[in-house]
């Protein structure tokens, strides 16, 4: 499939089968994942792999009672590195670079996920300091993203998008 049509064919997925994802699966997304463009080629990311059931369950309440976290086999929660890219960017690297990094990992993480038959959805609702203390992150790490992956139990229909002469000016 090109890239044009799994960019269209992606959707969020919230209902998943109970088949396993492999730790194979898992290592091509994470594998994606790290080829993400990024400023300064600091690559300020970190994934935690969640299976444990229990932490699953604990991140749908971080999550406001989202129970599909729990229902998908692994969560990958994405956390940014916003010291990394300070490093290099100061402020503008801590408060916006990172951030940016990090979403473009994720949206590889998306898409290969959708290339190989496996959905997942990116979820940013969910408090972020429980999420640390639940995971007992380090402080430098800052999660950005709760991504639950299986198989989906669901085909649903494409969202309609805004048409480009609405969203779009050529100067």
């Amino acid at each position: 499939m090109d890239i044009t049509n799994l960019i269209q064919k992606r959707r969020s997925i919230r209902r998943f089968t109970d088949e396993p994802v492999s730790d194979e699966q898992v290592t091509e997304l994470l594998d994606a994942a790290r080829w993400a463009p990024s400023a300064g080629n600091q690559q300020p990311w970190h994934f935690y792999v969640v299976r444990d059931e229990s932490l699953r369950e604990q991140l749908v309440e971080v999550a406001f009672g989202q129970s599909f976290l729990a229902q998908a086999p692994v969560v990958i929660v994405v956390c940014a590195e916003p010291e990394r890219s300070a490093h290099r960017y100061d402020d503008r690297g801590r408060q916006l670079y990172c951030l940016q990094d990090t979403a473009a990992a994720i949206q590889n993480i998306l898409l290969v996920a959708e290339s190989r038959g496996l959905s997942s959805c990116w979820m940013g609702a969910f408090d972020e300091k429980q999420c640390t203390q639940v995971l007992s992150l380090p402080e430098e790490r800052r999660p950005v993203a709760l991504l639950p992956i299986g198989y989906p139990d669901i085909d649903p229909k494409a969202p309609r998008r805004r048409p480009l002469e609405e969203i779009t000016d050529y100067l």
